[in-house]
C-alpha cells in the first residue's frame, strides 16, 4: 500500500503538504500549531477532502478504501478517547468495534497480549505516552481490513519521543504503512538521536567510520527506509 498526499492544502488550517507513506515504512510528517496534526491526519486518512491538491491509494483516488484500511489514532478532538476513560473500557470498545468478544475474560486476555494489563483500571489519561499510543495502535489493527496507521500529536503527551518513533518504525516491520505527524521539535530530537547511533557505530577494525550524514532528518539505522517530511 502506498498513500500520496499530493500539495493538498485545507483553508488557512493547512498550507499545501506533500507526504508520502507505504507498507514497510514509517514516516514523520512535521506539523505545528493545533489545527494542522489533526486536519493533516484527517485527510492522510480518507476522512476529510482537501481544498487543493490531491490525495491516492495505489496511485487511485478512493476515500472509501482509505477509510477502510487506514486507521486515524489518537487524534485531537476526533479519535482519542477521553482523559477519564479507563484502559479496561477503552479494550472493551475496540473489541466490539472489531467483532471480537469483549467481555471482562477477554478484555483481561487481551490487556495481557499486549503487556499493558497492569494499567487496567487506569484511566488512559493517566498512561504513559508510549503505552498510551502502543495500546491504540494495537487495538485499531485487530480490526479487519486495517493496514496502515496514521498517528496524531504523540507528542503532546510527554515522554521520548524516540520511544514512540521506535515502536512505530516496529510496525513498519510489520508490513504495515504507518504516518505519524508530530511537531519540530520532536523531529529534532529524534533526527538527533539517529545521527547520534551513526556515530557511536564501529567498524570490524573497532573504529568508528568517518562518514557524514546527508540527511540528518532521515533515520537510518537500520535497513528500514524511514523518511522525516516537512508539512510547511
Amino acid at each position: 500500500m502506498k498513500i500520496v498526499l499530493d500539495h493538498v492544502g485545507k483553508g488557512a488550517a493547512l498550507p499545501e503538504t506533500s507526504a508520502t507513506f507505504e507498507t514497510g515504512r514509517a514516516t514523520l510528517a512535521r506539523a505545528e500549531t493545533e489545527q494542522r496534526p489533526t486536519v493533516l491526519g484527517l485527510i492522510a486518512s480518507g476522512r476529510m477532502r482537501p481544498d487543493t491538491g490531491s490525495v491516492t491509494i495505489d496511485g487511485a483516488t478512493d476515500y472509501s478504501a482509505m477509510r477502510r484500511r487506514i486507521a486515524l489514532i489518537d487524534a485531537p478532538d476526533v479519535s482519542e478517547p477521553a482523559a477519564d476513560v479507563t484502559v479496561a473500557g477503552i479494550v472493551a470498545e475496540e473489541l466490539m468495534f472489531a467483532g471480537r468478544a469483549s467481555h471482562p475474560v477477554a478484555v483481561g486476555r487481551t490487556l495481557r497480549e499486549l503487556g499493558a494489563a497492569e494499567w487496567s483500571r487506569s484511566a488512559i489519561g493517566t498512561v504513559p505516552p508510549t503505552v498510551r499510543i502502543r495500546l491504540l495502535a494495537e487495538l485499531a489493527l485487530l480490526r479487519k481490513g486495517v493496514d496502515a496507521l496514521v498517528i496524531v500529536s504523540p507528542d503532546r503527551h510527554g515522554g521520548d519521543p524516540v520511544e514512540w518513533w521506535r515502536f512505530a518504525r516496529e510496525l513498519a516491520g510489520r508490513d504495515k504503512a504507518v504516518l505519524v505527524v508530530a511537531g519540530d521539535a520532536s523531529a529534532a530530537a529524534i533526527a538527533a538521536a539517529s545521527l547520534v547511533s551513526r556515530m557511536d557505530e564501529t567498524g570490524p577494525d573497532g573504529t568508528r567510520p568517518d562518514t557524514f550524514d546527508e540527511d540528518p532528518g532521515r533515520d537510518d539505522t537500520d535497513d528500514l527506509p524511514d523518511q522525516i517530511v516537512e508539512t510547511a
